[in-house]
């Protein structure tokens, strides 16, 4: 496939065109095998076992975006980093 940057008018509207025809090929590969994978979950649905599974993942994933609830590690005015719990209790104590 020739560069979009070089060549004439021509050559260019051969490579889009032709860019537009895999990219329309590769759009439809993807909706396939995206069907075909929700159809395995379907049927793995229909077991006790499998829908604990999908819950499961559900329970990780949600838990992956949750915000932490409690700060990890501050710095203090000396700008060094502490990472203890109890440094940072005494730290947020002389802040607030």
């Amino acid at each position: 496939m020739a560069f979009m940057n070089s060549g004439t008018e021509e050559e260019k509207e051969i490579s889009r065109v032709s860019y537009k025809a895999l990219k329309k090929v590769a759009k439809r590969a993807i909706a396939i095998a995206k069907n075909i994978a929700y159809d395995r979950l379907y049927q793995k649905l229909g077991t006790k076992e499998e829908e604990k599974e999908v819950f499961k993942l559900a329970r990780a994933r949600e838990r992956r975006t949750r915000d932490l609830g409690g700060v990890r590690c501050i710095k203090d005015a000396s700008g060094k980093v502490l990472s203890k719990d109890t440094a940072i209790r005494e730290m947020t104590k002389i802040l607030f």
